[in-house]
């Protein structure tokens, strides 16, 4: 009994695989299983309040295609960075990578093995090699490039400092970094002090690193303060510009400019009531970032072909510069 079932069954088979020949043949459509893809996402740093919205909107594309994403979060440590891509790429598990660098130079290599492994990777947010005065792609073989160039923001943060010096002679800066020496802090401050070295009056007396935190930037600002009373500039990312602005209103001081970066929820609030110490704003777009990069990636997963270099901010109003003039024209995509 059991021998004539096994042979029933064998035959069964065998009669399912005939027909489906025949079908083939015939010209009946017989639908393929869909293919899944599994993408890894290599975040700059999850708890960044300007990483938030482009980790959403990349997830949002992915959801809608049906793709699933595993973050990695290098909590803004490049060694870690790349550690966690060579497990990404040693793991045979991901179709796609979406790489935010913290230090650009240093995953090229990694990233190269990837793309040779099969891998389609697109680099978003920061620059993905050595030069940081293009928004094209530097590694050959990536799938897509979704970048601004730290060294233009450097340029414009250095001449709307000048233009919020309003003739003080001498004017005095204070520029509040972010991680010392890592990327892109490094290429903006090279472009920032090229571009202010042709104002003869304009100085910085004083420098602090922020780390993206407007309470870190207080405290900085405030001992930049209490070191340099004189200061009439203080220039950072929109997170030290908070942070600033906490610490000249904790200090009655209604004299000193902001000029910024980063064009969030904050920043546009505070240029468009014109009331506040803000003077201008120097847009990034994250939310676009993260959705174009996803956006590339299951394009080029699914064709196979590569998808070029966009930079979002490229088309914006008055070159991506925010002021209280035309602060309504903008729309903020992180909170700040």
């Amino acid at each position: 009994m059991i021998r004539t079932k096994m042979r029933w069954l064998t035959g069964l088979a065998a009669g399912a695989t005939l027909l489906s020949s025949a079908l083939v043949g015939s010209g009946v459509a017989v639908a393929a299983k869909p293919k899944h893809y599994t993408v890894a996402y290599m975040s700059y740093g999850v708890a960044n309040s300007y990483d938030a919205p482009m980790l959403a909107a990349a997830r949002a594309v992915a959801g809608a295609a049906g793709v699933r994403v595993v973050v990695f979060d290098s909590q803004s440590s490049y060694t870690t960075q790349a550690a966690q891509l060579q497990t990404v790429i040693n793991s045979g598990q991901y179709q796609g990578i979406i790489v935010q660098p913290i230090y650009g130079a240093a995953l090229m290599s990694t990233v190269q093995k990837a793309i040779k492994k099969g891998i389609k990777v697109v680099n978003i947010d920061q620059i993905l090699g050595p030069k940081y005065t293009t928004d094209q792609i530097q590694v050959k073989g990536l799938s897509g490039n979704v970048v601004f160039f730290p060294s233009k923001i450097g340029t414009q943060l250095a001449t709307l400092a000048h233009q919020a010096c309003a003739g003080a002679n001498p004017c005095n800066i204070g520029l509040v970094h972010n991680y010392t020496g890592y990327e892109p802090d490094g290429a903006i401050t090279v472009a920032f002090k090229a571009q202010l070295a042709k104002y003869s009056n304009d100085t910085v007396v004083a420098e602090a690193d922020g780390l993206y935190q407007a309470g870190v930037a207080l405290t900085q600002v405030q001992n930049m303060l209490t070191a340099h009373s004189n200061i009439n500039v203080i220039v950072g990312s929109d997170q030290d510009c908070e942070g600033a602005q906490a610490a000249l209103a904790s200090a009655n001081n209604t004299s000193v400019k902001l000029v910024c970066y980063g064009a969030s929820a904050a920043g546009v609030a505070q240029l468009k009531s014109g009331k506040g110490p803000w003077f201008a704003d120097v847009a990034q777009m994250p939310a676009t970032e993260g959705q174009l990069g996803m956006s590339m990636l299951i394009q080029a997963m699914k064709t196979g072909k590569p998808q070029g270099s966009k930079n979002p901010v490229a088309g914006l109003p008055n070159n991506g510069v925010l002021t209280p003039a035309n602060a309504g024209k903008f729309t903020a995509e992180w909170p700040g």
